[in-house]
């Protein structure tokens, strides 16, 4: 669902709900500003009495107005802070709140979402958009609780007064709120692109971060320097754009109050003018409707923090509510015997071409099956479906003679351990990156077994804190061997009955590949397993070898059977085996 499907008011009556649970904290807060409005008004009161007591000669107010004084003063101080505490308490609950609830989303969202939308973006929508919620949930309501509460005090001492004069200040009511709603859409539209350009700048700076080897190996420096400038000249145009709406807005107001009074004053200074009854009163209700154009003027101010929270908690209702990945299976098990079939499975991504197409196969229990292919011909995506990181488009993949929807996404990924080129780990220490999630309550004794069948645990006992080392954000105080080592040995402590490695040597030296070939060996012993091959000479023992063309099967069966067919198998591993001896000469 868009940003644009949730209507403003709708979004503001959704904040205000999430307030519900602390309702007794937020009446607190609206009670400090009410004795924080109250002693404003008592500011005013005691301008008249002074002016009253000078006129009269009145000699006991020299003794109690000063008290009155000190007394005012001590509540609206204590009134503004209990004010402050209390709504800024709940407005910042409410925001840890959406904030929880969004990484909460995140964690469940399927993997399409994360496809279709890159890290930096989401990482805004977390970081920048919340924090937009957060002013409007702390600055704003602060504002409209504090100078709401003391505009109506203001208005009610200017009723009590002289109600006839204080109508005009009524009349021009309709008319202010004609150019806060104008300026709401304004700010509301252009608060959509703030939030979108911030975004772009996310998304250009993490790639930047990320790939700055590519950038400096390519000499992209001025490319990426122009992205930037780009990204940020249109985020510096639609924020100059939100000052100039703002900036007008409140001039405007000013004028149109500033009109109002003048015609009150020439009202009440004519031949005519009654309801005073003293120059107490007379002077009291001209420095009420003086002291009312701040109040008014700060709750207009207040309007583009306003609409840049709804904008945002748009965005955040938004992620908030998309469907989370389907999750309808009842089958719970323990331990999966490894039995997989694929059944005329096909799979295409949303507005593309299949990327698989009728693909069959069986694999018993403890067997391993190769897959080999051109780049892009489908592999990693086959693999993928045995997670459920995406659904087939058409057939079905059994497990043990259940189909993997049958089973509970928890429990069917119990049952897969993935080891693949790309290894993530995590900025924390060398144990916490082995035994993960569900697997950190592992004795140190397990974890030290998995690393020994990895022949990871040589090289972490020689860093600095051995298993306690922090290895950095994606473990970049490593070798690519030792982190392919950390990946094997997190598969191992897993112990799962389906393995899959996806191209896990291809990018490695030969020694890295050597030890790492031999932990393959150990870890795949008594599992099912899918092993996608860059380097055909490690796939000669396999069970069965699927070779795969333009998302279909093209060819499968044994290596040595494959190689008499002198068919695209054989094509592959004379190339390969050519290459090798071209670079041995």
């Amino acid at each position: 669902m868009s940003a644009d499907s949730y209507p403003g008011p709708e979004v503001l009556r959704r904040l205000l709900a999430y307030s519900r649970r602390y309702l007794r904290y937020f009446v607190l807060g609206l009670l400090g500003f009410a004795a924080n409005a109250g002693a404003e008004n008592g500011a005013v009161q005691v301008i008249k009495f002074i002016t009253d007591a000078l006129t009269q000669h009145d000699s006991r107010a020299q003794f109690w107005i000063p008290a009155l004084v000190v007394a005012l003063v001590v509540v609206r101080g204590a009134g503004s802070f209990v004010g402050n505490y209390y709504i800024s308490w709940v407005a910042r609950n409410i925001v840890y709140v959406l904030r929880t609830q969004m990484f909460d989303r995140l964690l469940r969202l399927p993997a399409a979402y994360y496809h279709l939308n890159s890290p930096a973006r989401i990482a805004a929508k977390i970081l920048y958009d919340v924090e937009q919620v957060t002013s409007a949930a702390t600055d704003a309501v602060i504002t409209m609780a504090r100078e709401g509460l003391t505009t109506l005090a203001y208005l009610s001492l200017l009723f009590w007064y002289n109600w006839r004069l204080s109508l005009l200040i009524l009349l021009i009511g309709p008319l202010i709120g004609k150019v806060v709603q104008m300026a709401s859409h304004r700010f509301r539209t252009l608060s959509r692109s703030i939030q979108v350009s911030m975004g772009d700048i996310n998304h250009v700076t993490n790639e930047v971060i990320n790939g700055y080897t590519v950038v400096k190996s390519f000499a992209g420096e001025d490319y990426e320097r122009e992205r930037f400038q780009r990204a940020s000249n249109e985020y510096l145009r639609q924020t100059m754009k939100m000052v100039v709406t703002s900036s007008l807005n409140t001039p405007v107001v000013q004028v149109i109050i500033a009109m109002a009074m003048s015609i009150i004053v020439w009202l009440a200074l004519g031949p005519r003018s009654t309801g005073f009854h003293t120059a107490g009163e007379f002077i009291a209700y001209f420095t009420a409707a003086g002291l009312l154009a701040k109040p008014v003027r700060a709750l207009t101010d207040v309007n583009a923090k306003v609409q840049k929270g709804i904008a945002a908690a748009q965005s955040v209702f938004a992620l908030i509510d998309l469907d989370a990945e389907p999750d309808h299976g009842h089958l719970a098990i323990e331990r999966a015997q490894g039995d997989l079939r694929f059944e005329a499975v096909s799979f295409a991504y949303a507005t593309q071409a299949p990327v698989l197409q009728d693909i069959d196969f069986h694999v018993a229990p403890g067997q391993s099956v190769a897959i080999v292919g051109r780049s892009g011909a489908g592999k990693t995506t086959l693999v993928n479906l045995l997670s459920r990181f995406q659904d087939p488009s058409h057939g079905r993949i059994l497990l043990d003679g259940h189909p993997l929807p049958d089973y509970q996404l928890s429990s069917l990924r119990k049952q897969v351990a993935t080891v693949s080129q790309k290894v993530m780990l995590f900025n924390d220490s060398v144990l916490h990156n082995i035994a993960y999630g569900a697997y950190a309550a592992c004795s140190r004794a397990q974890v030290e077994a998995a690393c020994k069948a990895a022949y990871a645990h040589d090289f972490i006992m020689a860093l600095p804190q051995g298993y306690e080392t922090q290895i950095g954000q994606d473990g970049v105080q490593l070798s690519g061997g030792q982190r392919q080592r950390l990946a094997i040995a997190r598969a191992i402590l897993k112990n799962a009955p389906v393995l899959i490695l996806d191209e896990a040597t291809s990018a490695l030296d030969n020694e890295s590949e050597y030890y790492i070939q031999r932990a393959l060996d150990a870890i795949m012993r008594e599992r099912t397993t899918l092993v996608i091959a860059h380097r055909l000479s490690t796939i000669e023992n396999a069970d069965l070898i699927l070779v795969m063309d333009a998302g279909r099967i093209v060819e499968q069966g044994r290596h040595d059977e494959l190689l008499a067919r002198q068919g695209i198998y054989a094509q592959l591993h004379s190339r390969q085996f050519h290459d090798l001896d071209t670079e041995e000469a």
